[in-house]
């Protein structure tokens, strides 16, 4: 299906089935992920797949009591650095020098602002919100590409997330947990909204149209007017 016809057919989906999806649909979905858009391409954040039942029974046991996590086929976990400094900096340069055959002088000014923006932010957790925002655009693409898979994802905070990455050992990878997405496919006979007509804000709301001054170069300063323009 084209991509609209696969938009309007995802829903968050509550109840899942448990069958399993193809590795390869899941391997497609989170390179989706690996390819999103990041501040600077930096991308302070990883991907996590749950695979096995029992660990996503003891996670619904504790951390993340919703059925989705021992109903879905693979629980992916997006997770932020926890330190985002000037080595996780200097190592992405030099990725980025390998990739590209540069040097590492080639990119010294793109070191220097990266730099410069991360140690702008007043406070560890306005840097770590930051890292956060980062993994939802990745969490967007990898929702998008499992509806073109014609996979059921439900994208899900409400869990314990200190709880998660003890669980998981994520702390010890230098990784803290801020979003689940769970792929598996829909158990229309349990999920009550399985059938259920998408709710959305019409356009006339979504899109507001913005008013354009009837005379524009009332709203251009004269030191913004190109050489030459008569005022």
């Amino acid at each position: 299906m084209n991509y609209m016809d696969a938009f309007n057919w995802r829903y968050a989906t509550k109840r899942m089935s448990g069958s399993a999806v193809p590795e390869d649909k899941v391997r497609r979905v989170c390179e989706a992920g690996r390819l999103a858009p990041s501040s600077f391409g930096l991308q302070p954040y990883a991907l996590v797949t749950v695979r096995d039942a029992q660990q996503k029974l003891r996670l619904f046991e504790g951390p993340a009591p919703q059925p989705q996590v021992t109903e879905c086929s693979h629980l992916l976990v997006l997770a932020t650095r926890i330190t985002i400094d000037d080595q996780l900096v200097d190592d992405f340069i030099q990725l980025t020098a390998n990739v590209r055959g540069l040097s590492m002088g080639d990119l010294h000014g793109y070191s220097r602002a990266i730099k410069g923006t991360l140690d702008g932010f007043e406070s560890v957790a306005a840097k770590r919100e930051w890292a956060r925002s980062q993994a939802y655009i990745a969490m967007g693409f990898i929702l998008a590409a499992a509806a073109l898979e014609a996979v059921d994802a439900t994208p899900m905070e409400g869990f314990d997330p200190d709880a998660l990455d003890e669980m998981l050992g994520l702390k010890e990878q230098g990784l803290h947990s801020v979003a689940l997405v769970a792929l598996g496919y829909r158990d229309e006979a349990r999920d009550h909204v399985a059938r259920a007509a998408k709710v959305r804000w019409p356009k006339s709301v979504f899109m507001p149209e913005i008013a354009v001054p009837a005379d524009v170069s009332k709203t251009v300063r004269p030191c913004e007017r190109s050489k030459g323009e008569k005022p």
